[in-house]
This record gives C-alpha cells, sequence and structure tokens, in this order.
C-alpha cells in the first residue's frame, strides 16, 4: 500500500527568531533596557545592540522569506520596547514598531506568531525584583501580555508564552529569568517555574475567555535522552529526568497539574515553590490548542556521573555521554532526524493535541568571501532528512502537525551571542566585532528552501 504524502494545503512553514537576536536599535523610540542590553562583548562573543538590524531591514528580510515561501513568522515582542520599565506606561513607538512589521508580514501572505518573552527581562524588573522570583513580576508579564493581546488580536492568530518553558526547571532558570540572586538555590529555581506557569496560565485564561478565535500552546526545548547502556540505573534515570523536564510540563500545559512524582518530590523534600491556594484552581483551567517545541540535537545519560540524592532537575549538569551510533556537528551536537520523529509522534499519542515544532536547525562556522555562494550542503541534509522525519511521523505514525519552522533561517547571534554560530539560508555580513554592512545573501539552502516549500514540502 502506498501512502499519500502530500502536506495539507494549510501547513505552515516559516521562520522562528527572538527579538534581541534580530531588532537591534536597542534605544530607538523610547526602549528600556533589558538584561540583554547590558551584556558586554567577550573575545569571542557580541554585545546585543545591534543583532542583524531587523528593526530597520525588516521588509527586505521579509522579501527574503516570502521568495523562500514561507508562510509562517515566529517573532517576539519585546517586553521593554513595549514597556520600558516593565510595569509602567505603554509606550506607543514600541506598537508602532510591531503594526509595521506585522502589516508587513500579512501583506506578504506571511502568517505571524508571537511569543511574549524569550530570555529578555526588563531590567527595572530584575534589579528590583530578582525577575520572575517576584509574584510582582508576574502580574506585570500579565498586565503586557494582555496589552500586546489587546492590541494585535484582530491580525495574530497564534501565541505562545514563554520559549522553551521548560528550561525554567533547570538551571538555565537563572539566566533567563531576570535572576539577581546569589543562591541559584532548588527552591528559588521551583519558584520561578512555578511563577512562570501561573503567568503561562493567566495568559492562556485571558486569550480562551476573550478571544475565541486565538490560538495559544506550550513551548519547550526538546533534547531527548537515551540511557547510555541497557543498565537499569540508566533507564531509571531517563525516565525520571523525562518526567522532571518534560512531561510534568505538558500535563500543565494541558490542565493536568503537577505531575504526581514532581509533586511527591516537592512534598518529600520540603520545597518552597510559593505555593497558594488559588494557583490549583487556576492551572486546572488551562489547555493548549496546540504544544510547540525546538528540536536541534539528542544527548545520552549516564547514569553513573549523576551524584547521589541529586535534584532530577539536574541530571543532565553531570550525565552528558557520547552517542556513537550518531553523527556530530562541528559544536558537537549530535543529528538525530529519528530523534525528532519520536518527539513528534510520541507528543501527539499521549496528549492528542496538535504538534507544532518551531525550532530546528544547525549551527555551521561560515565565511562568506564576498563573491562566492555558499555551499552549506550538510544544512540542506540536515533540514531534508528532518522534514522527512517529520512526515514519517505524519503519514506513517498519525501525528497531527500544524507546521515547521526553522530557527534563524536569516542568521543571528546564536543565544550565547555568538554571531560565527550561522542557522541560516541567508548569510549576515557581519562577525562578532565587525557589524560591515549586515548585507543579506542567499547561502545554497536558500535555493533548497525556495524549491522544497514552492511545492509545500511534497517532494520529500
Amino acid at each position: 500500500m502506498t501512502t499519500n504524502r502530500k502536506m495539507p494545503k494549510t501547513f505552515y512553514w516559516g521562520n522562528s527568531v527572538s527579538s534581541m537576536q534580530t531588532e537591534g536599535a536597542w534605544q530607538a523610540d523610547n526602549k528600556g533596557l533589558s538584561v540583554y542590553d547590558v551584556r558586554p562583548a567577550t573575545e569571542s562573543t557580541t554585545d546585543w545592540h545591534d543583532a542583524i538590524d531587523e528593526f530597520n531591514r525588516y521588509e527586505e528580510d521579509l522579501d527574503l522569506m516570502q521568495s523562500m515561501h514561507m508562510n509562517m513568522y515566529r517573532i517576539q515582542i519585546s517586553w521593554s520596547r513595549i514597556v520600558p520599565d516593565g510595569d509602567g506606561a505603554i509606550n506607543e513607538q514600541g506598537f508602532a514598531y510591531y503594526d509595521r512589521l506585522v502589516n508587513a508580514m500579512l501583506a506578504r501572505g506571511i502568517e505571524p506568531m508571537i511569543c511574549l518573552y524569550h530570555f529578555d527581562m526588563p531590567l527595572a524588573l530584575a534589579e528590583k525584583q530578582s525577575g520572575f522570583l517576584s509574584r510582582d513580576t508576574v502580574a506585570a508579564f500579565f498586565r503586557f501580555g494582555k496589552a500586546v493581546i489587546d492590541h494585535f488580536a484582530d491580525r495574530v492568530k497564534y501565541w505562545i508564552t514563554f520559549n522553551e518553558h521548560n528550561l525554567y526547571f533547570t538551571d538555565e532558570v537563572f539566566h533567563i529569568s531576570g535572576y539577581t540572586e546569589t543562591e541559584q538555590s532548588v527552591d528559588h529555581m521551583y519558584t520561578i517555574f512555578h511563577h512562570t506557569m501561573l503567568a503561562h496560565a493567566q495568559i492562556t485564561k485571558y486569550i480562551h475567555d476573550t478571544y475565541s478565535e486565538l490560538k495559544i500552546g506550550g513551548m519547550l526545548a526538546y533534547t531527548p535522552i537515551y540511557p547510555a547502556t541497557e543498565s537499569p540505573a540508566d533507564a531509571f534515570a531517563v525516565r525520571k529526568q523525562n518526567e522532571f523536564t518534560y512531561e510534568n510540563i505538558n500535563s500543565l500545559f494541558v490542565g493536568n497539574a503537577y505531575s504526581p512524582e514532581v509533586a511527591q518530590y516537592i512534598d518529600t523534600h520540603d520545597i518552597d515553590l510559593d505555593w497558594q491556594p488559588a494557583d490549583a484552581d487556576l492551572l486546572a483551567a488551562t489547555y493548549a490548542d496546540f504544544l510547540s517545541f525546538s528540536y536541534y540535537r539528542t544527548m545520552v545519560l549516564d547514569a553513573r556521573r549523576i551524584p547521589a540524592n541529586e535534584v532530577p532537575n539536574r541530571f543532565m549538569n553531570h550525565s552528558t555521554a557520547e552517542n556513537q551510533f550518531l553523527e556530530h556537528s562541528e559544536w558537537g551536537w549530535n543529528i538525530d532526524p529519528l530523534g525528532f520523529r519520536n518527539v513528534i509522534t510520541d507528543l501527539y499519542n499521549r496528549y492528542r493535541v496538535p504538534v507544532f515544532p518551531i525550532e530546528n536547525g544547525i549551527g555551521i562556522k561560515e565565511v562568506w568571501d564576498g563573491e562566492h555562494e555558499i555551499q552549506d550542503d550538510l544544512r540542506i541534509q540536515y533540514h531534508e532528512k528532518h522534514i522527512k522525519a517529520m512526515k514519517d511521523a505524519m503519514f506513517i505514525d498519525g501525528a497531527k502537525v500544524l507546521g515547521y519552522l526553522g530557527w534563524g533561517l536569516i542568521d543571528i547571534p546564536s543565544s550565547h551571542a555568538d554571531v560565527e554560530k550561522r542557522y541560516g539560508a541567508v548569510y549576515v555580513n557581519r562577525t562578532n566585532h565587525n557589524l560591515k554592512d549586515l548585507k543579506r545573501v542567499p547561502k545554497k539552502s536558500f535555493y533548497w528552501f525556495q524549491n522544497i516549500l514552492g511545492q509545500n514540502g511534497d517532494t520529500l
């Protein structure tokens, strides 16, 4: 029996970015400072002041996306561009920029998706109350989010609250939540995560109660973990890590509260996460219209490396092992399309909610000589294999998938401020310490995407 692998006509193909990695214009139009704006460049990284200057070049970038036959662009609204101090008056000039950007997308047939928070806490809230460690920040975030939703509800259908929400249940939380304490305790990790879940629940409830036509989902950073050996201890540690890092949070997204295992751990270890009686009802009222995620690689866990009595949220701090069965990028990241299929299929099997991979890609070191096309065959192979794996999840495994968004398909600084780790199908002519002319230069993969997406992915 042959399987029809023609993609749905409503399928979304596109690009995902964050505000601080694209916009630049860090002081334009009364924008307030974020925690990223004050981070200095280092020998191997850039600062966050210019990024790729999409604030001024968005028309050019959208033309390139349209030429690649993309029909969705996931952006982030900078909190400090809309509310300069994080919790005060609205900056209408900030909305004016995003109006221009969103309207330019729609004019090109590109559906906007908005993310409300991608790690860039307004500096004032970080300094005043250590970001999401405080419930006051949760309240401020809701006011910001409500203002953005009300402003764009007539033009933007798809929404997410937090980029890679599970990272707030790992030690990464202390770098992405506006945290300014030195303690970095388990109590603080759990408190910040709980506060962000309450913020997500409030925003989700507001959208569902107010705008029935809008869609909002949870978003995780998926890095599936394989056991290093057939040891029962490895298998046990993988299952436990998976529960704390992924399934507990997906359970919260669909309104099922904290998982029994995580709730028991909180109780047994007397973890203070600032739980209040009204929190249970708010979380129970939450549901997801879709489950979205980023996916780049898989990892391996060796339980022997985990210290005794370690909190499961920190297993992967100690236990990464090499995977001898997979190829790796030059950054040491496993290349694993089958892992991508497994995530999609497992998510849909477990939760029966549409699945939406909204970040996927490979970082490569590339230099343009000013004349010749960059031959990024590895990027082409990576995306081709991952799109095929996604289609296997759809047409063999039966998963419902809404779209496929690559990450930073016009070069942007990486999440650690390294311009030289490039994900794009379009080269942006700058380095970490030299802005040059910021010229956009299509790579070989640009024309590959143009061909594949022009046929709605049907040929793969």
